[in-house]
């Protein structure tokens, strides 16, 4: 059995197999996949998600995906599929592709980049860190700031339920989610704020409201990672009573 720091990596040797036994259904594909090779790979970054992103006109920005993947990586239920996850950034299916070359690079960028790289943080060594964002004192920016807050909010929180109304989380795990909705709900009305009074610009006030923000987001991130740990723990407990 794979350490549990590492639950939610998709193996590089099954990461076709993730493809082959999911809802496609497609012989060409499986066949295309079969004969994929790392040697192929190109590095991993963000940048190169970012632009599978754009290229297939995903309407999730990169900041909410990357928190949504976290909290599918996090969620207590370990059967979590990645490209069931990855299909319903589209609404439920992947995009339309040209070839099988787009098919294979939107997998690697976002699959065997950037799902993989974020599950290094259910090690408390490696926190979760929030999208950094400009913080000069503008109108603008405040509504920005709120509003990628938020979205990042939301992403993590939809991923953790996977479309469930509940779900049974561990204690601290569950006093992180209640945080985290009533700070999703503050940016959101920030947000309303923002746009009721767009030449709000006394920048006194905004640069006050922004110091405000800058600790709200520390408190973000700490829940972020208390949720994920807890969820982390609680997971190899139950693996453990399993064993036994």
């Amino acid at each position: 059995m794979a350490p549990l720091s590492q639950v939610g990596v998709v193996p590089a040797t099954h990461r076709s197999f993730f493809l082959l036994g999911g809802c496609w259904h497609v012989a060409e594909v499986m066949a295309k996949l079969m004969v994929m090779t790392r040697a192929k790979s190109k590095p991993h970054s963000d940048k190169a998600a970012r632009d599978m992103l754009q290229k297939h006109a995903c309407p999730v920005p990169f900041h909410e995906v990357r928190a949504r993947f976290l909290g599918n990586i996090a969620a207590p239920d370990s059967r979590v599929a990645p490209l069931r996850i990855l299909g319903k950034l589209w609404g439920g299916e992947l995009p339309p592709f040209d070839n099988l070359d787009d098919l294979n690079e939107l997998i690697d960028a976002l699959i065997n980049g950037l799902w993989n790289d974020l599950t290094r943080h259910q090690k408390r060594s490696e926190p979760f860190r929030l999208t950094r964002l400009p913080t000069e004192p503008t109108a603008e920016n405040l509504g920005r700031f709120a509003l990628v807050r938020q979205q990042e909010l939301e992403g993590f929180i939809d991923g953790l339920f996977d479309g469930r109304d509940k779900i049974d989380l561990p204690e601290r795990a569950h006093q992180a989610m209640q945080q985290l909705e009533e700070l999703r709900d503050m940016m959101a009305s920030i947000c309303a704020l923002v746009e009721r009074d767009t030449q709000a610009e006394n920048r006194t006030e905004l640069q006050a409201t922004f110091k405000h923000l800058r600790e709200l987001t520390g408190i973000m991130e700490a829940e972020i990672n208390a949720a994920v740990l807890s969820c982390n723990r609680a997971r190899r407990q139950m693996l453990d009573g399993v064993a036994t």
